[in-house]
């Protein structure tokens, strides 16, 4: 059974940080690009990162560059997205993605989900 489990989300002050994880489980690793989206309450489904576990290259779309990180062990099956630089408008409830490679890692295209983890940042 393919999982995706989310966890790390949370409350946090506007210009602090949090780091989530995505653990997965039931499909092999390296085959697959993971990419985290987040959705605010009224909003839509939006990027803010992705990562190819098999070399670690990564992307992100300006509305993060420079603030956020994605990173990956593949000993544990798990991508970790580090945020740094937070503001109100990342509050959301973040979710981990993937697809099977080669992927562009749009939010249509993936293949699994996971149940997301809320992030509140206070202002």
């Amino acid at each position: 059974e393919v999982q995706l489990v989310e966890s790390g989300g949370g409350l946090v002050q506007s210009g602090g940080s949090l780091k989530l994880s995505c653990a997965a489980s039931g499909f092999t690793f390296e085959d697959y690009a993971i990419a985290w989206f987040r959705q605010a309450p009224g909003g839509e489904r939006e990027g803010v990162g992705c990562i190819r576990p098999l070399d670690d290259v990564s992307f992100y779309p300006e509305r993060v560059k420079g603030r956020f990180t994605l990173s990956s062990d593949s000993a544990k099956n798990t991508v970790y997205l580090q945020m740094n630089s937070l503001n109100f408008g990342d509050t959301g409830v973040y979710y981990c993605a993937a697809e099977g490679v080669p992927s562009h890692c749009l939010v249509n295209d993936m293949d699994y989900w996971g149940r997301g983890t809320p992030v509140t940042v206070s202002r």
